[in-house]
């Protein structure tokens, strides 16, 4: 009986572990996407920085991206820059995958 309960723990930590990466990667993605959106607002430096805090802090409203979508589309609406949300979508895919290569190179 205890293999299993060993097989379960592991399981769990596991679970645990790849979750965490996975919150870390999103909020890694959403800081790489508010600097990449700061950017196209002419932004750098402090400005840009506290840009994309504001952009990791728009992920907590809801579940999923459309909070991330929602005030990234109102700024370039609101900075005079084109943006469709497709584009910015494949942004956030774009950003995604470096956000999972660094933090796997950080381990």
């Amino acid at each position: 009986m205890t293999s299993f309960n060993d097989r379960e723990k592991a399981f769990e930590n596991k679970f645990a572990h790849d979750s965490q990466l996975q919150f870390k990667a999103v909020a890694r993605r959403n800081k790489l996407v508010g600097l990449w959106a700061a950017e196209k607002f002419g932004m750098s430096g402090d400005d840009a920085a506290e840009y994309a805090k504001s952009v990791v802090k728009a992920d907590l409203e809801e579940a999923g991206d459309q909070d991330v979508i929602r005030k990234l589309m109102a700024d370039f609406k609101e900075n005079g820059v084109e943006m469709t949300e497709r584009r910015l979508e494949e942004a956030l895919a774009e950003q995604y995958e470096v956000a999972k290569q660094q933090i796997a190179s950080e381990s």
